[in-house]
C-alpha cells in the first residue's frame, strides 16, 4: 500500500543520523546532454532543468528559466539547496549588454563572533549556530526583477506544484537512504516525498508576487522566532537588513575570449588566478604528456594555497585580490611552476581537504543569446540539518564555511560573508556570449571549471570536448584526485615527486553553449 513520507518526519530523522554522503534519492541521476535546442536550454538538476525548459517554451528568457529551475530544485532536491539555503551566486549575460553578477551569499548575524559555533576548535556544521541569514530567495528575486520578463507569481508555480504533489523517489537510492536511517524496510521504496508547508509558504509569496515578507514581514517573523527558540543567532533585524546585490564580475582575457566569473566571496578568483598562471606559462603550447600535466597540477596547488590562506570577505578583511590576478604575479607563479617541473619536485604549498555535496548548478540559454549561470547551495547534504516548522524550510550551514580560528581573512564575524566555492561563469568571444558554465561538488567546483575552461579557451577544444575532458583535483596538499579518464601514464608520473594520487569522483560541470549562427543552445553535463 502506498503512503506519503512527510517532510517533517524525514528531516527529524535526518537531523540525527544522516551522513554527509547520503542523499534524498529522488533525482540523483546523471543529467543528459541532448542535441541543440532552438528554443533554448536549461541543464543541471533534472527536475529543475525540465521546469526551466517549460518556462522557455512559454516565452520566458534565460533568467526566468534559471530562477524557476532554482525554485524547483529547492523542492525536488532538498538535500542540495532550497529557499532556506545559505545562498549562492549568478552570472548573467544579456545579449548586447555587459555581463553582470548577482551575489546572494549568506551573511553572518550581528551577534556572530570569531569563536561562535566552535566545538573542540572546529566549526560545527550542524545545528542552529551553523545557519546564517538565508540568501537564496533574495538573490532569485533580484535576478528576476532586473533581468527577467516574468513575475515571481508565474515563476513559482512549478515549484509549488512539485511540493504539493510530491516527488517519487528512485527505488535503489531510496532503499539505501532509508536503510542508513534504519527506520523502515526496503519495501517502502517508491514512496512520494511531499512538503506541504513549503508549498504553502511559496504559495503565499506567489500571491504577494514578492519574497519581501521572507525578510521583512510575517514569514521573517516565523524564521526569527525559530532561531530564538533554538538558541540560534539570526534575528528579525538581521533578516530585514539582508540584501542580495548586483556586482561586477571578475574577467580574464585569453586567446580571443573573455571569461567572466563570480567575484569574492565566490570561488571565481581562484579559477581566474589558475588560468592566469596557465596563460603566463603558455601552457597551451606545451606538448601533451607528463610535463604539461605536472605544470597543471602545480598551478592548481599554488592557486589553492592562496585561496585557503589569503581569501575572505573583502569588506571585512585585507584581501590582495588585485595582486593575485595581476600579470606580474601570474609570471611569478609561472616561474615557480617551471622550476618545479624542471626539477621534478612539488612547489611549496599547503592545503586541507574538505568534502561538500549539497550544491546545485543550473546553466540556461535562450534563442536570443541570453545566458545565465546559477549556483546555489545548502553546503553539505541538508546543510545545518535543522528545519523551520510551519514553513518547511531546511536551513543551509553557511557559517560553517568560515575559518575556525582568529585573525584569518575568512574568520567569522558580524555581517561577514563566508568564502564559498561556487563560481558560475560566462564566456564571450568577439563580444558574443557563448558559454554559461558552473559546477556542483563543493571544493571540487573551482578545479572543475579550471579544467573545462583551460581546454575550451586555452586548447581550443569544442564545448562538448571541454566538458567531457578528464579532470584533476587538488587543494594544495600532496593528495591528488583524478577521474577515471585521466591517462594512466600521466597518473603514474605524478607519483614520482611524492604525490598521493587516487582515482576519485570530481565535481559535476553543467554548461549551455550558444551557437550564434544557428541561434540554438546545446546543453552539456558531466
Amino acid at each position: 500500500m502506498s503512503c506519503c513520507i512527510t517532510r517533517r518526519k524525514l528531516l527529524s530523522l535526518a537531523g540525527t543520523t544522516l551522513g554527509a554522503g547520503v542523499f534524498l534519492p529522488n533525482l540523483w541521476i546523471r543529467a543528459q546532454s541532448p542535441g541543440p535546442n532552438s528554443a533554448g536550454a536549461v541543464v543541471g538538476e533534472p527536475t529543475a532543468a525540465k521546469v526551466g525548459g517549460e518556462i522557455l517554451a512559454r516565452g520566458g528568457n534565460a533568467v526566468d528559466a534559471a530562477v524557476a529551475a532554482a525554485l524547483a530544485a529547492g523542492v525536488a532536491a532538498p538535500h542540495q539547496c532550497g529557499p532556506g539555503g545559505y545562498g549562492g551566486h549568478m552570472t548573467i549575460a544579456m545579449a548586447g549588454k555587459k555581463v553582470t553578477s548577482i551575489d546572494f551569499n549568506s551573511r553572518a548575524p550581528a551577534a556572530m563572533r570569531e569563536d561562535t559555533g566552535l566545538v573542540n576548535g572546529r566549526l560545527n556544521p550542524h545545528g542552529w549556530l551553523a545557519a546564517g541569514v538565508p540568501g537564496t530567495m533574495a538573490g532569485l528575486q533580484l535576478a528576476l526583477d532586473r533581468f527577467g520578463t516574468l513575475d515571481f507569481r508565474a515563476i513559482a508555480g512549478p515549484a509549488i506544484r512539485i511540493a504539493d504533489e510530491g516527488i517519487r523517489v528512485s527505488n535503489r537510492n531510496w532503499k539505501a537512504f532509508m536503510e542508513e536511517l534504519g527506520v523502515v524496510s526496503a519495501s517502502s521504496a517508491g514512496e512520494l516525498f511531499r512538503n506541504p508547508e513549503l508549498a504553502e509558504m511559496l504559495r503565499t509569496l506567489a500571491d504577494r508576487n514578492s519574497v519581501d515578507s521572507f525578510y521583512r514581514g510575517d514569514i521573517a517573523g516565523q524564521i526569527a522566532a525559530a532561531f530564538q527558540k533554538h538558541d540560534g543567532l539570526v534575528t528579525k533585524r538581521d533578516l530585514a537588513q539582508y540584501r542580495a546585490r548586483e556586482v561586477a564580475p571578475l574577467v580574464l582575457k585569453w586567446r580571443g575570449h573573455e571569461i567572466f566569473t563570480a567575484p569574492l566571496t565566490a570561488g571565481g578568483l581562484t579559477v581566474l588566478e589558475a588560468l592566469s598562471v596557465l596563460k603566463a606559462l603558455k601552457w597551451q603550447e606545451r606538448r601533451a604528456g607528463a610535463g604539461r600535466t605536472h605544470a597543471y597540477l602545480e598551478t592548481l596547488r599554488l592557486a589553492w594555497n592562496d585561496r585557503l590562506n589569503l581569501l575572505g570577505d573583502p569588506e571585512h578583511a585585507e584581501v590582495p585580490a588585485e595582486r593575485l590576478l595581476s600579470q606580474a604575479y601570474a609570471r611569478e607563479l609561472a616561474d615557480r611552476v617551471n622550476r618545479a617541473v624542471e626539477q621534478g619536485k612539488p612547489v611549496s604549498a599547503t592545503g586541507t581537504a574538505r568534502g561538500d555535496d549539497g550544491t546545485v548548478h543550473l546553466s540556461a540559454g535562450d534563442r536570443h543569446g541570453n545566458l545565465a549561470a546559477l549556483t546555489l547551495t545548502h553546503g553539505n547534504a541538508f546543510g545545518a540539518r535543522v528545519i523551520i516548522d510551519g514553513l518547511g524550510l531546511v536551513l543551509g550551514h553557511g557559517m560553517s564555511r568560515f575559518h575556525a580560528g582568529t585573525g584569518h581573512p575568512n574568520s567569522p564575524g558580524p555581517g561577514k560573508r563566508p568564502l564559498h566555492n561556487m563560481c558560475p561563469t560566462i564566456v564571450k568571444r568577439d563580444g558574443q556570449p557563448l558559454l554559461a558554465l558552473g559546477g556542483a561538488g563543493g571544493r571540487r567546483i573551482p578545479n572543475a571549471l579550471i579544467a573545462v575552461l583551460s581546454r575550451f579557451v586555452g586548447l581550443g577544444a569544442t564545448a562538448r570536448q571541454a566538458v567531457a575532458a578528464p579532470r584533476m583535483h587538488s587543494e594544495g596538499n600532496m593528495d591528488v584526485r583524478v577521474d577515471a579518464q585521466w591517462p594512466v601514464g600521466e597518473v603514474d608520473s605524478l607519483r614520482a615527486p611524492g604525490y598521493r594520487v587516487s582515482r576519485a569522483s570530481v565535481a559535476k560541470a553543467s554548461a549551455v553553449f550558444f551557437d550564434a549562427d544557428t541561434k540554438a543552445c546545446l546543453p552539456l553535463s558531466r
